[in-house]
């Protein structure tokens, strides 16, 4: 919302008007602002210059235009402006609006059924149009909306128009560089795309198995000239367009289809790319050769390269993290046609988490901001592990009074745990067991010594204990006691302890085998 935006010079009307109203003849538009606007079509919004008495009246619109499930069906840009006739296809949508933006511009807009309504006529045939300042926002009220709707423009100042409308179905892009070989694949591109060069568009369509591509191509913004693609579908809602050429110009992404389960329009949708987007003469290229490691400097190389004119390009470099970054060049000179490259030293703190992630931006700047392009690289922080050895439990002493009823009963477990010269014990939890546990640090012999104490109710006789040190290694602590107990208070128990080698709780199963089968043989004997 700009709001030093208009200027306005009154006259009277040439017909000579009998009851001498005044009105204005021109608005002009405040030059200051043509970066917001500039700003505003690139990042798919909209500059809108109201005065401060409009203000709350224009607030509403930012309320539509951030609806969900919002889609773009149509965009344009003229500027310089001129007379044009834009046309665009609508499938079932909810809500569909226009929203024009320009000084005092004269529009007609026809529907598919050939019903017209002119911009002097706030409320009319095909719906109502409100008017803030330099905004025009016509909203449709017609019932049959689907199929060929056209707009005319006339206007001697700039004006941007605007189709939006609500629905499910959608898609997603992003422009790959494709790799050959034995297994052929794609990287995502992140930078803007080369300019006089063929591209390639990965599509994502969104709304369901049901709506397929039929068209994929690169609209200029300024015209209506379109570069189609050759579509390939890679797998199920996902697309492949190959462009032989990028327009030099801004430009948005135009993807026409079909939906083979909506009856409207035969099925038939259109979709733009919200935002704009402009290829470039100059590229970024970069490669991470080595690790990220906490602490130690990582040194980058990149390079800059241009099809355009030379001189010094302005190099500007940060991180998402804020990393010391040193040896950063502010410029780079470059021939016509050539490249050159540079370094960034970059070092994270020593006590970044390893895992984590931090991303470099690496940008351009041509000679009088003529052109620019960025390199975006994601680099992992990654600690080097010389701690491989898991810790040691040992197991110190073992209480049990389990006589009688296991729930009045209890025992406990002492034990160590040490690391020796690895990264320090982290954590020491419950693996197995049901009961409580108390841990403390206390150096030994120039060695820190983690000290666990478990109880648990007789009920519950094993305890598994996990030892984890700072690097992940896993160190564990089993202990069972074989304990024959009795719900009542007289019954007798009988308690020993078993060690991880759970295979020993099972020797007397032979011997009371063949003691079973002893009996039974001699009980047969004295029958006969």
């Amino acid at each position: 919302m700009l709001t030093n935006a208009l200027s306005a010079r009154r006259r009277r009307s040439n017909d000579g008007q009998r009851d001498g109203q005044q009105q204005f003849s021109s608005r002009l538009s405040n030059p200051l602002n043509e970066v917001y606007q500039d700003v505003a079509q690139a990042s798919g919004g909209q500059a809108i210059e109201v005065t401060k008495a409009t203000l709350p009246q224009a607030t509403s619109i930012i309320v539509d235009t951030s609806s969900s499930s919002l889609v773009t069906v149509f965009q344009a840009v003229r500027n310089p402006a001129k007379a044009e006739t834009f046309s665009f296809f609508v499938d079932t949508l909810q809500n569909l609006t226009i929203y024009i933006t320009g000084n005092s511009p004269y529009y007609i807009i026809t529907s598919p059924s050939g019903v017209s309504q002119s911009s002097v006529e706030p409320s009319g045939a095909l719906g109502l149009i409100e008017t803030v300042g330099n905004f025009y926002t016509v909203r449709l009220t017609i019932s049959d909306q689907a199929g060929l709707w056209l707009i005319s423009i006339n206007s001697t100042q700039p004006y941007t128009v605007k189709v939006l409308g609500q629905s499910a179905v959608d898609f997603l892009f992003d422009f790959v560089e494709l790799s050959n070989g034995p297994h052929p694949s794609y990287t995502v591109l992140n930078s803007r795309p080369a300019a006089n060069s063929n591209v390639t568009l990965l599509v994502s369509m969104v709304g369901g198995d049901s709506v397929r591509p039929t068209e994929v191509a690169l609209v200029e913004a300024s015209s209506s000239k379109s570069y189609n693609g050759t579509l390939k579908e890679v797998a199920l809602g996902l697309f492949m367009a190959s462009i032989n050429s990028v327009p030099a110009g801004e430009f948005v992404v135009r993807v026409a289809g079909k939906n083979i389960f909506s009856k409207a329009s035969n099925g038939l949708f259109q979709r733009q790319s919200s935002t704009q987007l402009q290829a470039s003469n100059v590229t970024v290229t970069t490669q991470a050769d080595g690790t990220l490691v906490p602490g130690k400097n990582f040194t980058l190389t990149f390079t800059v390269a241009t099809t355009g004119s030379g001189g010094v390009f302005n190099i500007r470099v940060s991180n998402d993290r804020s990393f010391t970054m040193t040896n950063v060049p502010s410029s780079l000179t470059l021939a016509r046609g050539g490249s050159a490259n540079g370094t960034v030293t970059l070092a994270a703190p020593r006590n970044t988490t390893s895992g984590s992630d931090v991303t470099l931006t690496i940008e351009a700047e041509a000679p009088g901001g003529a052109d620019s392009n960025y390199a975006v690289l994601r680099l992992s922080v990654v600690a080097l592990v010389t701690d491989i050895t898991p810790p040691v439990c040992k197991v110190v002493s073992i209480n049990a009074n389990c006589l009688g009823n296991c729930m009045l009963s209890s025992w406990d477990l002492s034990a160590n745990m040490t690391d020796g010269n690895g990264s320090g014990i982290q954590s020491v939890t419950i693996r197995q067991g049901n009961g409580s546990l108390s841990t403390s640090t206390a150096p030994d012999r120039g060695v820190n010594v983690t000290q666990a104490f478990y109880s648990a109710s007789c009920c519950f006789p094993k305890v598994e204990l996990m030892v984890v040190d700072a690097v992940g290694n896993v160190g564990t602590c089993f202990r069972s006691l074989n304990v024959t107990v009795s719900q009542s208070t007289n019954a007798t128990s009988t308690i020993t302890t078993t060690n991880t080698n759970r295979a020993e709780c099972c020797l007397f199963l032979p011997v009371f085998f063949w003691l079973t089968i002893g009996t039974s043989l001699f009980y047969q004997y004295m029958q006969l």
